[in-house]
């Protein structure tokens, strides 16, 4: 069974920065594209970063510059560095495994983790 377990969201000052964690379970995470969702209030939930099984990064444009996402195969993790945060990256975060498809990422299940919170705010 897949799991999807989200933690590092706080409240923080514009330009400040967080580190996201998501740890998977259910599948063999070395070999799967994962990545990065998030949802603001009222919106859609839109993709925000991708990293391949062989460690390829892909970025939305809103993004790129500012977040930086890892992965740790040993420990079936990934990660999103967060920084220079703008109010307009309040949202909820949430991970997954990918697969790509014309050009653009999906959810490769159809389930989510709780999400963790992040806000921007002074």
């Amino acid at each position: 069974q897949v799991q999807l377990v989200e933690s590092g969201g706080d409240l923080v000052q514009p330009g400040g920065s967080l580190r996201l964690s998501c740890t998977f379970s259910g599948s063999i995470f070395s070999i799967y594209n994962v990545g990065w969702y998030r949802q603001a209030p009222g919106k859609q939930r839109e993709w925000v970063a991708a990293i391949s099984s062989g460690g390829s990064t892909d970025y939305v444009e809103s993004v790129k510059g500012r977040f930086t996402i890892s992965r740790d195969n040993a420990k079936n993790s990934a990660y999103l560095q967060m920084n220079s945060l703008k109010p307009e990256d309040t949202a909820v975060y949430y991970c997954n495994f990918l697969r790509l498809q014309g050009g653009t990422y999906y959810p490769l299940y159809g389930l989510w983790g709780q999400g963790t919170q992040v806000t921007v705010s002074s």
